[in-house]
């Protein structure tokens, strides 16, 4: 890590109690030190708490991989990250139905996972269709009534969308289908919501991204 990566490191880090910050700062420095299972699941758990952290945990775990991999030339944490991941994933239902909040956190740890970690260069296969079924999840009918969900799914396909699309093309145009017909039938959609989804097609169609006039029409209104 740069000493700016580090810095942010320890800014995310102040979020946790005295005894898992030592944890993760060790992590960091000397991953050989301590239990990097324990490591993944403390940050999963966080993940699952704290919406802000979950945006940010990709780069502490990229910076815990590669530092054990330096040290080591191993990947305990990693194998236990995707071990950890793949049992929220499974019970993603149950998740949402106990809470909405944890969800939409899980959701943007995963995808911020996907974001971060690389194997020689390309994203991780194995998250793949994990990260494109909790977006079609967001995609359904119910939840496309709740604006936290909407922002949830738009977030993320800004984030990740162009890179998920590489991978497989052919799920992504199976889920915009799912979010022009969201957009065109609105049952109990709210306006925020409808801005939100014509937003994502438009910054799709564009190529991923957004043009000025784009840019200025929904982010108006958006402030409005």
């Amino acid at each position: 890590m740069v000493m700016g990566e580090a810095s942010r490191e320890e800014y995310k880090i102040q979020s946790f109690d005295a005894e898992t910050q030592q944890l993760l700062k060790t992590a960091l420095k000397d991953p050989g030190a301590v239990d990097l299972e324990k490591v993944a699941n403390v940050i999963v758990d966080h993940s699952l708490q704290d919406c802000v952290f979950s945006k940010e945990a990709g780069r502490m775990c990229y910076a815990i991989i590669q530092a054990e991999s330096k040290q080591a030339g191993q990947s305990v944490f990693r194998r236990g990250l995707l071990n950890r991941l793949q049992q929220e994933y499974q019970a993603r239902e149950q998740l949402r139905a106990r809470s909405l909040q944890g969800w939409v956190c899980f959701v943007t740890f995963i995808c911020n996972i996907f974001d971060y970690l690389r194997v020689n260069n390309m994203p991780m296969m194995a998250l793949v269709n994990p990260v494109y079924d909790c977006l079609f999840r967001l995609a359904q009918p119910d939840s496309l009534s709740r604006e936290e969900e909407v922002d949830c799914l738009v977030l993320q396909l800004h984030r990740v969308g162009e890179q998920l699309e590489k991978m497989n093309g052919q799920r992504m145009d199976e889920l915009f289908v799912l979010i022009r017909d969201g957009f065109l039938l609105p049952t109990g959609l709210s306006s925020l919501a409808q801005l939100l989804l014509l937003e994502i097609i438009e910054f799709r169609a564009a190529g991923w991204k957004t043009t000025p006039a784009a840019h200025k029409y929904y982010y108006s209104e958006v402030s409005d």
